[in-house]
């Protein structure tokens, strides 16, 4: 009990010639907020590196190629495609995977990447790419 009346004395003192606490704050702008709640949602933005699965048949490696811009689609209630985005495809990973750099909106897993009639499948951030 004595310890607590010192502490509260000297709390009180220190205020009172000039030892001033200081209380920090920290803040966080909405913009930052938004970011930190589309990140816990799953959504990648611009600069973010994916991983997409295709196929690996000859036809989808002749038609997607190193550099080629991959419109980015997500399916809808009724099964219509809306667009949601782009990716730049970086490199071709294992005989099945493609590594890509969102360069336009907001992508997530399960999106549908197309160029043409060959498509691959959004599945994660580039860093589970094999």
């Amino acid at each position: 009990m004595k310890k607590i009346t010192w502490i509260l004395i000297l709390i009180v003192l220190s205020s009172v010639i000039g030892f001033p606490m200081r209380v920090y704050a920290v803040s966080y702008s909405p913009v930052e907020e938004e970011r930190e709640k589309k990140i816990a949602q799953g959504f990648l933005e611009v600069g973010d590196i994916v991983c997409m699965f295709q196929s690996g048949t000859p036809d989808v490696k002749k038609a997607i190629n190193i550099g080629d811009v991959l419109v980015v689609y997500r399916e809808r209630q009724k099964h219509s495609l809306k667009e949601v985005g782009k990716i730049k495809v970086l490199s071709y990973s294992g005989e099945d995977y493609l590594k890509g750099e969102v360069v336009e909106g907001e992508i997530k897993a399960g999106d549908i990447a197309k160029k043409g009639e060959a498509a691959s499948l959004v599945i994660s951030s580039g860093e589970k790419c094999k």
